[in-house]
């Protein structure tokens, strides 16, 4: 039976298994031509972020699965700078044989170009896309001394509102922007670099909202210090079930964060055919589907295919919002 490592365990071997990948790497470059031999020694999967987040940890939990199906050690190599992309292209330059593998975020590719030159930018057409893993949903929350219950109380304020995300060019920061332009509510955007101090501001009432992921935000909700206002999935989170969601409410900015297994563009059908294999295999058991419920994380196990797809076509909405809007999300608004 598996058992998923926590956070404290991952950042206590993470510089171990780091210096294993990297010494695996030099044995295995050009040697997985022929794929009836494949996996040809360690499959690296890469990830863009640094250990213990929730990246991080839907990387090990992947890895631990698909590793006893393929036969061959699966080394997560934490590799973190620029939200991810320095990894995306890194990997994308390895030989397409399947040795390498990268835990990729859509908001690397819907969300981040918004933010940085067409250079800085990772396309997702530089990846096969082996499948889709999860959904994590973004969730508004506001401070108790805030007064707001409902996005209602938000939008019949009539003063400026102060609101934190979880960094600049982030899914955060887009949802929360576009929500209060189409909604005419004036608001100060008060940055963090991740959830944690954006949530934590929220509780010491010096931001009064703010738009984090569910995961980091349930145990404050459930002890009663935030309160949920909406979501801003597609339909209603299943571990939030009476918060409705933005677009319920009138507002249309479906926004979350979803993540997928990639390989370097190119890389053999029949390789691609065994990792799919060996990754269902611990997306279907009953290890992983604790796992994804102890995260709050919603399965999205969809085809490359369609991951290619669906991204594409958020990337093209969040772009058309930004223009609409006239939202800057290369620095403070």
């Amino acid at each position: 039976m598996m058992h998923f490592p926590n956070r404290r365990a991952i950042l206590g071997a993470a510089s171990a298994i780091t210096l294993l990948a990297l010494t695996a790497c030099g044995n295995v470059s050009g040697g997985g031509s022929d794929s009836s031999k494949y996996p040809n020694g360690p499959v690296n999967l890469t990830v863009g972020q640094a250990p213990g987040g929730s990246t991080d940890l839907i990387a090990r939990a992947i890895s631990e699965g698909a590793a006893k199906t393929l036969g061959a050690p699966m080394p997560v190599v934490n590799k973190p700078g620029a939200n991810g992309a320095l990894a995306s292209k890194e990997v994308a330059g390895k030989p397409a044989d399947g040795q390498n593998l990268l835990l990729i975020n859509a908001s690397l590719i819907t969300i981040t170009p918004l933010a940085v030159t067409q250079d800085e930018a990772v396309n997702i057409d530089d990846f096969d896309i082996i499948t889709g893993l999860s959904q994590d949903d973004y969730v508004l929350v506001a401070s108790e001394k805030s007064g707001f219950k409902s996005i209602k109380d938000v939008t019949s304020a009539g003063r400026n509102v102060t609101y934190g995300t979880t960094g600049v060019g982030t899914g955060s920061q887009l949802a929360q922007t576009v929500l209060f332009k189409q909604a005419n509510v004036k608001g100060t955007d008060v940055p963090f670099d991740s959830g944690k101090p954006a949530l934590t501001a929220v509780l010491g009432n010096q931001v009064e909202l703010a738009t984090i992921q569910l995961g980091e935000a349930m145990p404050q909700i459930e002890a009663g210090k935030v309160s949920p206002l909406l979501v801003f999935s597609e339909e209603r989170n299943s571990f939030l079930p009476d918060t409705p969601t933005a677009k319920e409410s009138g507002y249309d900015v479906p926004v979350a964060q979803y993540r997928a297994v990639a390989a370097p563009k190119g890389t053999p059908q029949e390789v691609k055919d065994k990792l799919l294999a060996a990754i269902q295999d611990t997306l279907k058991s009953d290890a992983y589907k604790e796992f994804n419920k102890k995260n709050m994380l919603t399965p999205k196990e969809i085809s490359g295919a369609e991951v290619v797809t669906q991204w594409k076509d958020y990337a093209a909405k969040y772009k058309a919002l930004v223009e609409k809007y006239s939202i800057s999300l290369a620095g403070n608004k």
